[in-house]
């Protein structure tokens, strides 16, 4: 198994190839939340252990158990273009952000 870690900013776009056999730690450095960073494992397409560094304590730590073991397009359908009072984004939505760029990642290494 390879095992990379890496740190980036990203736009969101659509995921579309299926990554089988990869794993590797994650840290998403997040842009206008409250939260600062996340942090995940993605094994093949799907997504683990799910940290957020700040932010609403109990609401991340209820979304990091809600979505453990779901998959990469999962997480991107239902997180994606959530929003927060007035920013233009969310927790929610830096964590599909953030796992869908990490996917791309893990693809690019392949």
């Amino acid at each position: 198994m390879i095992k990379l870690y890496e740190e980036r900013r990203v736009d969101l776009k659509g995921v579309n190839k299926n990554v089988e056999g990869y794993s590797m730690k994650y840290t998403y450095k997040t842009v206008n939340i409250c939260s600062k960073e996340i942090t995940f494992d993605i094994n093949d397409n799907v997504i683990t252990n799910v940290e957020f560094v700040d932010g609403c304590n109990g609401n991340l730590k209820a979304i990091s158990h809600l979505i453990d073991g779901w998959t990469v397009e999962k997480i991107i359908e239902k997180c994606s273009g959530i929003i927060c009072e007035r920013k233009l984004t969310s927790c929610s939505d830096q964590l599909a952000q953030g796992v869908k760029k990490a996917y791309e990642d893990l693809e690019n290494c392949i």
